[in-house]
């Protein structure tokens, strides 16, 4: 009774006692209503397991027989059915089809059929016929035909792609081809190397009937200086720029990138001698941060100078001069008088400073000088100085008085908040102020 039990609460089918299936009570026939009994278990058992199952239709009573020969054959039925959808359920196709004609089958035939079909299709598809169609498996159908759409639109964009990498190998090409011709005819070297090897495939300075001997010509032995570089150079990149000296201080610039050359990974180097280039550059720069008419730093230096002093907190002190009567000057007496009363004034104030100190114009007759730390009773007593040697030169010379104003600016470091212009304004506004208060006397602030 407890193997009974336990048998129905893990879901296996039950078994039928052998007495009961074989011999009935162990000594003749069972009656029909226990035959009936048997059988509607019989049936149970065989739904749960039919493989497992067993029934002795000779136990039965003669009227319940002819049934248990029709359970026997539909034991048998359900056996061959279970073995043949397992079978499809695993994806094996090539399992026998039974050959009953039972409508228990049909669905399963069908569907075996299909899946038949649909593996055929799948090879067509494979081997790149995008036009089959599947039908009849509902959302299974569905899924193949749009994924063969997919597979159809993907391999017409990767054909597109490869037409166009075609065309663009074909393009590269013929620029390579077109750039040899034209760098063979100019002073720029045209170099290949070959980026496993090492060598030079191509130089545009070789002779054309020159051997190909993966090293470098002798124009590039005696002209170009920087052959090991080139040679040593990994060039990761798409396209690089970049610049390196020479012997002899020759700049040389040079354009890199790889290249299939003639299927070889190589990459091309285009050298070009930049040295003219490099000191007109810094001849401009000089002229950037000077003032030509005075030789004094620029406004545009004072602003570098100024941001990275300010970025860095350092302690200054900032003179800011107003050059007087420079406009009377030029109206009176030209602007060439005008200018030597304003490079006199520039020469007599840079005497009496150090060449490390920042002395910049920063407008027409506006100057500025900044010494490093907090040096204003220095600036001041120089300034006394300045006039006095600046006022000798008066109207005998100029036919004006030699005047100028100044204001003095502490700058704390760690403390201070104000920009360069902000500097500015304030020192204008302490020269403003001085001239409310005494418009006839000079006196430093």
């Amino acid at each position: 009774m407890e193997d009974e039990m336990e048998r129905k609460d893990h879901g296996m089918p039950e078994r039928i006692p052998a007495e009961d299936v074989r011999t009935g009570q162990g000594t003749g026939s069972l009656t029909v209503e226990e035959s009936c009994q048997r059988l509607t278990r019989y049936l149970e058992c065989i739904l749960r397991d039919a493989e497992q199952t067993r029934l002795d239709v000779d136990a039965l009573s003669k009227p319940c027989r002819e049934l248990g020969r029709a359970m026997l054959s539909f034991q048998n039925q359900a056996a061959e059915l279970n073995a043949y959808s397992s079978e499809l359920s695993k994806g094996n196709l090539s399992a026998d089809i039974p050959e009953s004609e039972s409508c228990l089958y049909s669905g399963l035939k069908e569907l075996h059929a299909n899946l038949e079909r649909l593996a055929r299709q799948a090879g067509q598809v494979t081997r790149g016929d995008y036009s089959q169609r599947v039908s009849g498996l509902g959302e299974l159908s569905e899924a193949f035909n749009v994924m063969t759409d997919r597979l159809k639109e993907r391999e017409d964009q990767l054909r597109e792609q490869v037409l166009r990498a075609q065309r663009r190998a074909e393009i590269i090409e013929s620029y390579t081809e077109m750039l040899v011709e034209l760098l063979g005819q100019r002073d720029e070297w045209l170099l290949v190397v070959d980026r496993e090897t090492r060598e030079i495939i191509h130089c545009n300075k070789k002779p054309q009937d020159g051997e190909a001997d993966g090293s470098f010509c002798d124009t590039c032995r005696h002209r170009l200086s920087i052959r090991t570089q080139i040679l040593e150079a990994d060039i990761a990149e798409r396209y690089k720029i970049w610049e390196i000296e020479g012997e002899e201080n020759v700049c040389y610039r040079v354009i890199s990138f790889p290249i299939e050359w003639k299927e070889r990974p190589s990459c091309v180097h285009i050298v070009m001698d930049v040295t003219a280039e490099k000191m007109n550059a810094r001849h401009l720069t000089d002229k950037i941060y000077h003032d030509i008419e005075t030789g004094v730093r620029s406004r545009k230096f004072l602003d570098e100078f100024m941001g990275r002093a300010l970025r860095e907190r350092q302690n200054m002190t900032m003179c800011y001069l107003n050059l007087e009567g420079v406009g009377e000057i030029n109206a009176a007496h030209g602007q060439k008088v005008g200018d030597a009363y304003i490079q006199n004034f520039v020469e007599i104030v840079r005497k009496h400073f150090r060449s490390g100190d920042t002395f910049a114009r920063v407008q027409d007759d506006k100057f500025c000088l900044v010494l490093t730390g907090n040096v204003k009773h220095l600036i001041e007593r120089k300034m006394d100085e300045i006039l006095t040697v600046f006022q000798r030169d008066d109207d005998r010379i100029f036919g004006h008085r030699c005047n100028f104003q100044y204001s003095i600016v502490e700058i704390e470091g760690e403390e201070n908040q104000l920009s360069l212009d902000e500097l500015l304004k304030k020192a204008e506004a302490l020269i403003r102020q001085k001239r409310k208060r005494d418009p006839f006397e000079f006196d430093t602030w």
